[in-house]
């Protein structure tokens, strides 16, 4: 029988559009204002500083709407946004500088929703509000860093082969190694040759000085830049989600710049603070031939260098780095068996490796854990990039116990040192500096301006599609309209189940769009039943060739416009992305609603019964 539905197909169609619409529920709940708190620089949010902020509260007769501690954050909703602020300068008063204290927006989803899975749709910043940084990576540090590495290697590497060399030092032309004769220094470039096959080496010899040159090739130092812009991202997102920021935009822009978004974040100064100080973590052997009197007077070693402790005082390292914070893969404070705090450490395979090998010769000697941070000091340099500071202090030292691989411990810590040197190497190490060069905040009431003004335009062009499809189609236009509020309710639901789905303001102009092209597929199916009733089709076959014969033209349309949306989203960046997200999920939603939700209504409506005439 023509145009008749099975029953599974009836209730599958009821189901994906129940479903829809039950993640779409959470976003009629608004958000709540909220003030977000989390520990830094060793402090710990637990239940006694949930008590100790609901007191504080309370005594400024700020009522609080829900308080929730979770994965150490605590987030305290409150009435309204003056109460927010009011609530935020209590608490950062009370609390002190070593927690972070920063406005934010929750979603205000009933918690029997949220535990069925329930949650709005994530809002980009020019929605919510919040703070932008542009970033840009310092790629001479990053440079300089694999340099000295390489130095290093080229020292190891000769020793090993039992090569002789005078020395080996950086110079405006590169890494110069001296020999006293020419047959070490050819035995040497044959051999590093076959080791570093990305260096570029040449014989500069003049008379009896005796100088290996090596330079980077070019393919290496565009993989270094490429490796410190990546690793930096990676970082950068990782100490954002370490300090709890909801819903951060971390992501590259050209070569050498990153764009971090906190949204929902309004003070600028302490955004700063939950982005952490651009640091690195170095490992050295401390240069034990240095005593106090030596320190004192400056009087070490050409290899060692004097840095500050943290816990007070001097201490003489040697320049060799034996480990870079970019091999740690985890961190996790801990105690040992005498409940002394200490951090385990995880290093990536290459790293163990390394270690390895450096540690086997220092069993029972210092090691230094150099904490290296950079500082904006509001300077430029001759090229026009920002002057930075290089703070450097020792944050740990520790003996070796034994040879140490892909897993050791770092002790003689205290606890809060320990919570935060955890932080510090979990959220992992800038393998370059990064400086801010700009800088702005989206107050949340420009957010929800755009918001307004974005319902408003789905609104009316909404209003004038179900207008005209009612008063063009009659019945068919009405079941057009059902069809097309279903998509939309879609779009929402799917928009609000997936994780990594931003809705912006370009966002919105794709649901718009959507709108357009949802009712375009309906147009098509009923102008083909129109033209196969006037060509003398019975109902029931003017249905069914209409539906059919649409289908393959709508298929195309949607296809094509779908591929154009994937490759914007494959190229774009923030507001295009989220416009090219929006418009797929509606091409996808649109097809399903205006090819079977339409013909579902249809067929229940008019299939296998005796009509004469449709109201189209």
């Amino acid at each position: 029988m023509l145009n008749k539905y099975p029953m599974w197909k009836n209730l599958m169609v009821m189901i994906i559009i129940a479903v829809g619409a039950f993640y779409a529920i959470p976003n009629l709940f608004g958000e709540d204002h909220a003030v977000q708190v989390v520990a830094t620089r060793g402090a710990e949010v637990n239940v006694s500083t949930q008590t100790q902020v609901n007191e504080i509260l309370s005594t400024k007769g700020i009522a609080v709407k829900r308080s929730e501690l979770e994965d150490g954050q605590l987030l305290v909703r409150v009435a309204n946004a003056d109460q927010q602020l009011l609530a935020k300068e209590a608490i950062a008063e009370s609390l002190g500088d070593k927690f972070i204290v920063a406005l934010n927006l929750a979603p205000a989803t009933p918690q029997w929703l949220e535990s069925l899975g329930g949650s709005p749709m994530k809002l980009g910043l020019d929605l919510r509000g919040g703070v932008h940084f542009l970033m840009e990576v310092d790629m001479s540090e990053a440079i300089r860093k694999m340099t000295e590495a390489k130095i290093a290697d080229f020292r190891t590497d000769l020793r090993s082969e039992k090569i002789r060399y005078s020395g080996i030092r950086q110079s405006a032309k590169g890494i110069e190694v001296q020999f006293r004769d020419a047959e070490n220094l050819a035995k040497a470039e044959r051999f590093l040759k076959t080791r570093s096959n990305d260096m570029v080496f040449s014989d500069i010899s003049s008379g009896d000085n005796y100088l290996l040159l090596a330079n980077m090739s070019e393919v290496y130092l565009k993989q270094i830049k490429e490796e410190a812009l990546q690793q930096n991202i990676t970082t950068l997102r990782n100490r954002v989600n370490e300090l709890g920021v909801a819903e951060p935009v971390v992501q590259r822009q050209g070569a050498e710049r990153i764009i971090v978004e906190l949204p929902g974040v309004q003070d600028t100064a302490r955004a700063k603070d939950i982005l952490g100080a651009t640091a690195s973590i170095e490992f050295h052997m401390v240069d034990e031939k240095a005593d106090a009197a030596a320190i004192a007077s400056g009087r070490i070693a050409a290899s060692s260098q004097i840095y500050e402790r943290r816990q007070g005082g001097q201490v003489a390292l040697q320049k060799a780095v034996m480990l870079t914070g970019d091999h740690i893969q985890g961190a996790q404070p801990s105690f040992d068996e005498y409940s002394r705090p200490q951090v385990s450490i995880n290093l990536d395979a290459k790293g163990g490796s390394i270690f390895s090998n450096v540690t086997k010769d220092n069993i029972g000697k210092p090691m230094a854990t150099l904490f290296i941070e950079y500082k904006d000091n509001g300077a430029k340099n001759p090229d026009g990039s920002v002057k930075m500071d290089k703070i450097e202090e020792v944050i740990s030292v520790a003996t070796i116990q034994a040879r140490l691989g892909r897993n050791f411990v770092i002790t003689g810590l205290d606890h809060s040192e320990a919570q935060n040197l955890a932080l510090l190497l979990r959220a992992g190490a800038l393998i370059a500096p990064v400086s801010i060069v700009e800088e702005r905040t989206i107050g949340p009431s420009l957010g929800a301006e755009n918001i307004e003004n974005g319902v408003q335009a789905m609104i009316w062009g909404m209003a004038v599609v179900l207008i005209f499809m009612l008063v063009y189609y009659r019945g068919f236009g009405l079941i057009a309209n059902l069809a097309l509020t279903a998509n939309l309710v879609m779009v929402v639901g799917v928009m609000s189940m997936i994780p990594g789905a931003v809705l912006t303001l370009p966002g919105i102009a794709g649901m718009v769009l959507t709108v357009g092209m949802a009712v375009d597929g309906n147009v098509l199916i009923y102008e083909r039943i129109r033209e196969e009733l006037r060509a003398g089709r019975s109902v029931q076959q003017a249905i069914h060739e209409g539906y059919g014969n649409a289908f393959s033209t709508i298929a195309d349309a949607n296809i094509t416009t779908f591929m154009t949306a994937l490759i914007l989203f494959a190229v774009g960046t923030g507001a295009v992305k989220g416009f090219a997200v929006t418009l797929m999920i509606g091409i996808a939603t649109s097809m399903f609603t205006a090819i079977v939700g339409t013909r579902s209504i249809v067929n229940a409506m008019w299939g296998g019964k005796r009509v004469k005439k449709l109201s189209i």
